[in-house]
């Protein structure tokens, strides 16, 4: 029984030495959720590499998990990041992209993701969403980003808008695909009901065939839409 336990005691501190001394393989990186990457594969093992010194000559002992995945964390296209090492030593990285829901188009070009924040333009992959132009600062997006959830998360809206446009008092005009008229929205109060009235309109507009018609339809005054004829 002696010679039993000594022989697992010393099985057991040899594999874990073993293991402890594996070297880490090159990273496997998985992008979770969305397919269109607007980071790569070969950033991502890059931002790793950086930011542990050696990581393929590395062992696992040495590996801190927690400064890669703030590396990672830190990238403006990440939303989330998850490093993990497996016994064989393979290095596994878990991405969750950001989702841009708005382009600004200005002065400076980049998109804002669903959470209301700054992402930067991407080299790999180009997504369509509607373009945000006129007076919009980087550091106070709250506004565009209200009335940019709105469309998101609308299937009327996202079908239909194609430009949203802030003006200097914060007002909002929209642009509607294939519509030649300016939809104002003004100030984003009564949200709910303004794009209620937008759709009654739209609808009745389509029956009757009228829609190119107009070049502005007003819908910032209290249960009313006022059309200007073009």
């Amino acid at each position: 029984m002696v010679i039993l336990l000594v022989l697992v005691v010393f099985l057991y501190a040899f594999s874990s030495l073993k293991n402890e001394v594996r070297l880490v393989s090159e990273p496997h990186v998985q992008f979770l959720g969305d397919n269109n990457l607007f980071i790569t594969h070969e950033t991502v093992s890059k931002l790793l590499i950086q930011n542990q010194q050696g990581i393929k000559k590395a062992s696992k002992e040495i590996l801190d998990l927690n400064q890669l995945e703030s590396a990672l964390n830190s990238n403006p296209m990440i939303k989330s990041a998850e490093v993990s090492i497996a016994v064989n030593g393979v290095l596994k990285a878990d991405i969750i992209q950001k989702k841009p829901i708005a382009r600004v188009s200005t002065n400076a070009s980049y998109y804002i993701d669903d959470e209301g924040r700054y992402m930067p333009l991407s080299s790999n992959f180009s997504a369509r969403v509607p373009l945000i132009t006129g007076s919009v600062n980087k550091e106070a997006l709250s506004n565009v980003f209200q009335i940019a959830q709105k469309v998101y998360n609308d299937e009327f809206l996202k079908k239909y808008v194609i430009e949203i446009h802030q003006n200097d008092d914060n007002s909002i005009d929209l642009k509607l695909r294939q519509s030649p008229f300016t939809v104002h929205l003004g100030r984003l109060n009564q949200l709910e009901k303004k794009i209620n009235n937008l759709k009654v309109f739209y609808q009745k507009a389509l029956k009757e065939k009228t829609l190119n018609k107009y070049s502005k339809v007003n819908l910032q005054f209290d249960n009313q839409v006022v059309c200007t004829k073009a």
